[in-house]
């Protein structure tokens, strides 16, 4: 059996669960989001791997890119990373990262990037799983009228990491 080394972060807008696998970020979650057990059982299945809570350097290397980021010291992270996934969560999350900080696309938008408009609802549910939040920036993700839609951290949370990257969107989208 492999090993996920996890400890948490007290992020300003809530608690983080980190995981490392083979020093490559697998796990960077909200602790207390509604899919906790989801994702955890999928992450672990995926490297055949259990959860050990114990500190790492790469735990360390995160947190420092993250208190950058909360400081607005950091537009990307530099962090190896290890999608635990489908192939297609895993082509979803590869688009995600390529969603620049500061800026937010649709979930049709995403759909199209993916080449298949049509596949929103799929696109929309592999977005939604993603484990890795903040760095496979999942929060700039929208409505396609520019509401803020389902965050695994909550919309408040979303609202304030979008805040922090100095989106500017619609006015309902801070309303």
């Amino acid at each position: 059996m492999n090993t996920v080394y996890t400890t948490t972060y007290e992020s300003p807008f809530g608690t983080l669960l980190i995981g490392d696998y083979e020093e490559q970020l697998c796990l960077l979650d909200w602790k207390y989001r509604a899919r906790r057990l989801q994702v955890d059982e999928r992450v672990c299945h995926f490297l055949s791997a259990k959860y050990v809570h114990q500190s790492t350097p790469l735990h360390q290397h995160t947190i420092q890119q993250l208190e950058e980021y909360f400081n607005k010291k950091r537009n990307n992270f530099d962090i190896p990373l290890l999608l635990a996934g489908s192939e297609f969560q895993q082509k979803v999350w590869q688009q995600l990262l390529q969603v620049p900080y500061g800026k937010t696309i649709s979930y049709l938008e995403l759909s199209r990037q993916l080449g298949d408009e049509k596949a929103i609802r799929a696109v929309a549910s592999a977005n939604g799983a993603n484990a890795i939040s903040i760095v496979v920036p999942c929060h700039r993700i929208i409505g396609s009228k520019g509401e803020l839609t389902g965050y695994a951290g909550g919309l408040p949370a979303k609202k304030k990491l979008l805040q922090l990257e100095g989106v500017q969107q619609q006015q309902e989208l801070f309303a």
